[in-house]
């Protein structure tokens, strides 16, 4: 035991009442007190809960009484713990009944204990208030009572309410309490008696009505003294009893409503939310908890307080609509029984009815995704009376839709998302689809702009927390994209639209409407199914995009014209100002955005296929091609897919060659495209365009030709079946069109590993007879070098090998030096096979005539000769036989392998 507990032993003295009682001892400082409160706290934890055998409760709390008496030494939250710890050890004993019945042999001296327990607890618990006649401390002793008051057993929640009376008692009698600031807490603790006005037990209903006109009359006692009006204390409770009681056992409802009118000048904002929030207390608990009965009545006070106090104090209730709400929000997690889930959603739809936008604006605050008792909260504000006008609501959610989820300032905002999942649960409801239809095409189009705005968006602190989502086999991530995209598809269903959903789940159109880089493509699926499907609604989202597609940020302009390109498809089409339909693609093709560019080609591709628009759309094809340099392969394909069909409806002898060779020019940089689709669809396309030109070949169509020859040699030795396909049918285009008698091993797909001398026949015949271009080769080959895929760096320095030698005539020094550098990179490889080629290729030109200039790698030990002070001769047979080529290229290769093996 602590020195404060034998110090605390020591001075147990008899009280004037004849039980003994502990004195405290003498221990100087606030800080020594501050610590004997702590052990006495303590000392109650540890006495049993389902029985009282001792005096150690009694003697504890009058023991932190006298404490109480000197200089304040706990702070609000030590006294609001003090005062949970000593009401939970008393308040949890079991009825004074039923300790007697287990102990028939001690039933007086339990009553006669009980008693001076609980008077201990009223005493320390008045105590503390004068300790802290504030507002604040009134609150930390009224407070902790909530949950007993609210307990489904019925002598717990007499001795909550009973343990309100004394306090009051207290404030009224002893004290000139005034405050400024009014009652603290008053709508908690109005609310609670109130609900247990109503109580099954009509003991605990009198008490708690004794409660409130106690709490009447002080109130009007301040507010009197604030007049300074002089009134009888004595009278004024009894005039308040008169008039509040007597209390009706048969129908409490009564006086709960005369309580509710005659508070009405004591009720401010946030009175009236705690007295709203402290009704909805009343309705938690399960079955087991409450009987039928009693559950029941206690529903109807709840119901009765929650209605009246609404349908008087509602404009009151303005400002705290955000507080009310997401007070509703989280009792609902623990009110179980529909009935009573009913009775706690009455406030969502009593204030919508005159307070809409407030409403909804409080909901789209709840925590994403929606639970089902934010779900069931959306719901309310139609399914219940009164409900709110659905067109009204259907408008401020549209209004919340067209939000940007990021702010000005940069901030992630939750209101568009939110209001999507409001509209999603709005949808779930049969009565409310006539409205939506009416704004169908605007809440079609803000939702597909959302989901462009929010792709790879992160909202931070919104993550699935709840049990619904869980069920459904969802990510425990939430993917703020996802749950716009699945709105999206639900409103389609709704509507009726079932085949175009079918449509795009078919053809992964969901997925890439989701996507940064596809989205676009997402909406032009949709937006295509929905023509081919004639949907009745497309005439008014044509009629809606035509001034949308100025509006907004870029993204905006993306959805709006994916979707709006589709639709020309119409025939409604024709009735559009032509600079509102081919004006608009003409101006899209100089856009700075590639999207925006590969749209407008699809619009006027479509377009041409009009008789009366074909020769205008024609005439813009050069424009078409320009805006394809840079773009991204990817977009490339897609562009150059749509305008193919423009050539298959042009006269081939009006045809320009000059846009054919721009648009190989734009498709010959994507044959080394990362991703295999686009390599050889670039190369497909490629091949296909070659056959459409025509003779005479032009100097433009033979440069173009003749620099295609080395990437396509090339790309056919990557490895990959279906590339190396294109390419050889593509070569094939390439050399029917130029009548090349290319050697036939150029068809081959064969590895060059084992033939070199094929290589080297492939590259004489590419010098002899294109010797003007045999530089334009050498470029284009080290570039292949710089490829991120190894079969292409090794076919590269492979081709170099054989290239380097054919050109000796006419090879340049600052070519040399480049090709040297390449090379002696290329030893360092991660990959083996092209650290080997490498070194064979450095062999392979020293074998020609620049032996001279090619510095050789450490070690060799000719470089101790003259030849470290004297240029070499060209002649290799001016080398000593130890010094020739062979020596120190295996000795390179022996390096190479070394580190390998280990």
């Amino acid at each position: 035991m602590s020195g404060e507990g034998a110090g605390a032993e020591r001075g147990w003295q008899q009280s004037s009442s004849g039980r003994e009682c502990p004195q405290p001892p003498e221990e100087p400082g606030c800080a020594g007190r501050g610590r004997r409160k702590e052990d006495d706290g303590k000392q109650i934890q540890e006495e049993p809960l389902d029985s009282l055998l001792s005096s150690v409760r009694q003697q504890v709390m009058e023991t932190l009484t006298q404490l109480s008496h000197s200089q304040l030494v706990l702070g609000v939250r030590e006294r609001s713990e003090l005062v949970n710890t000593c009401m939970k050890s008393v308040f949890s004993l079991p009825s004074v009944q039923a300790m007697q019945e287990r102990d028939e042999d001690r039933a007086e001296a339990i009553q006669t204990l009980y008693r001076q327990t609980l008077d201990a607890l009223q005493t320390l618990r008045s105590a503390l208030f004068v300790e802290d006649p504030t507002p604040a401390g009134l609150k930390s002793i009224l407070e902790p009572l909530g949950p007993w008051m609210n307990s489904g057993k019925a002598h717990e929640r007499a001795r909550a309410v009973k343990s309100n009376v004394p306090v009051l008692n207290h404030t009224l009698l002893t004290l000139p309490f005034f405050m400024s600031s009014g009652f603290p807490a008053l709508g908690l603790l109005l609310g609670r008696l109130i609900i247990r006005v109503g109580d099954p037990d009509e003991e605990i209903g009198r008490e708690a009505l004794d409660g409130i006109t106690i709490l009447c009359t002080t109130l009007e006692l301040q507010k009197r003294a604030r007049d300074k009006e002089e009134t009888d204390k004595k009278e004024l409770y009894e005039s308040n009893k008169r008039f509040l009681g007597p209390y009706n056992p048969v129908s409490p409802c009564q006086n709960i409503l005369r309580v509710i009118a005659e508070f009405g000048d004591f009720l401010g904002p946030q009175q009236v939310k705690d007295l709203l929030l402290a009704a909805l207390e009343g309705l938690k608990g399960g079955s087991e908890a409450w009987g039928k009965d009693s559950g029941e009545m206690m529903q109807l006070a709840s119901e009765v307080t929650l209605s009246s106090v609404l349908e008087r104090y509602r404009h009151r209730a303005l400002e705290v609509i955000p507080e009310i709400m997401q007070g509703i929000y989280v009792h609902l997690s623990h009110i179980q029984k529909p009935r009573a889930r009913e009775v706690a959603l009455l406030p969502v739809s009593l204030l919508a009815s005159s307070f809409m936008t407030e409403v909804v604006a409080a909901l789209l605050m709840c925590p994403l995704p929606l639970d089902s008792n934010a779900a069931e909260m959306w719901r309310q504000l139609i399914l219940r009376k009164p409900s709110c006008d659905i067109r009204d609501l259907l408008d401020l959610l549209l209004t919340s839709l067209k939000e940007k989820p990021v702010t000005k300032k940069g901030r992630a905002s939750i209101v568009p998302l939110a209001a999507a999942s409001g509209l999603c649960e709005l949808l779930s409801v049969n009565s409310c689809m006539g409205h939506v239809r009416r704004i169908y095409p605007q809440l079609l189009l803000a939702l597909l702009i959302q989901v462009h705005y929010h792709i790879g968006l992160n909202l931070p602190g919104h993550v699935v927390s709840c049990k619904d989502t869980k069920k459904d086999g969802q990510p425990s991530g939430f993917v703020p994209v996802r749950w716009v995209v699945k709105v999206v598809k639900i409103l389609l269903l709704k509507m009726g639209c079932s085949y175009e959903a079918t449509f795009l789940e078919d053809q992964g159109g969901w997925e890439l409407m989701g996507q940064a880089e596809n989205h676009h493509r997402g909406v032009s699926l949709l937006a295509r199914a929905m023509v081919h499907y004639s949907c009745q609604e497309l005439c008014r989202i044509l009629y809606l995009l035509i001034p949308l597609l100025e509006r907004g940020d870029e993204k905006h302009k993306i959805t709006a014209t994916a979707f709006f390109v589709e639709l020309l498809q119409m025939e409604e089409v024709r009735r559009i100002p032509e600079e509102y339909s081919l004006g608009r693609m003409a101006e899209g093709l100089s856009h700075w955005d590639p999207i925006m560019k590969v749209l407008s080609i699809r619009g006027l591709v479509i377009l041409a296929q009009r008789t009366e628009k074909t020769t205008k759309v024609q005439a813009l094809l050069p424009s078409m091609v320009k805006g394809l340099k840079s773009v991204d392969g990817l977009l490339v394909v897609e562009a150059v897919h749509n305008i193919k069909i423009i050539f298959k409806g042009q006269d081939r002898k009006l045809m320009d060659s000059s846009v054919y060779v721009e648009m190989l020019q734009i498709l010959l940089p994507h044959f080394s495209d990362s991703r295999e689709d686009v390599r050889s669809s670039c190369i497909n396309l490629y091949g296909k365009v070659v056959q459409k030109l025509r003779s005479p070949r032009t100097p433009a169509m033979e440069e173009q030709m003749i620099s295609t020859l080395v990437p396509l040699l090339l790309t056919m030795q990557e490895g990959n079946v279906k590339v190396s396909q294109k390419c050889v049918k593509t070569l094939f285009h390439c050399s029917c069109f130029m009548a090349w008698e290319l050697p036939k091993r150029v068809y081959s797909r064969k590895p060059w590993d084992n033939q070199q001398q094929m290589v080297a026949k492939i590259c004489k015949y590419l010098v002899d007879t294109h010797r003007d271009s045999a530089f334009t080769f050498l470029s284009q080959s080290l570039e292949y070098t710089k490829s991120s895929r190894a079969s292409l760096r090794k076919s590269s320095v492979m081709f170099i090998g054989s290239l380097v030698p054919c050109m000796e005539s006419i090879m340049m020094e600052d070519h040399l030096n480049e090709v040297k550098a390449a090379l002696e990179n290329l030893r360092h490889d991660p990959e083996a096979s092209v650290c080997i080629y490498a070194a064979q290729a450095q062999d392979s030109i020293l074998a020609s005539r620049w032996r001279d200039s090619w510095p050789l790698p450490h070690g060799d030990s000719w470089v101790c000769g003259p030849a470290t002070t004297h240029r070499w001769s060209p002649s290799c047979e001016n080398l000593p036989t130890s010094h020739q080529r062979r020596s120190w290229i295996m000795k390179a290769l022996g390096s190479l392998k070394m580190p390998l093996k280990q």
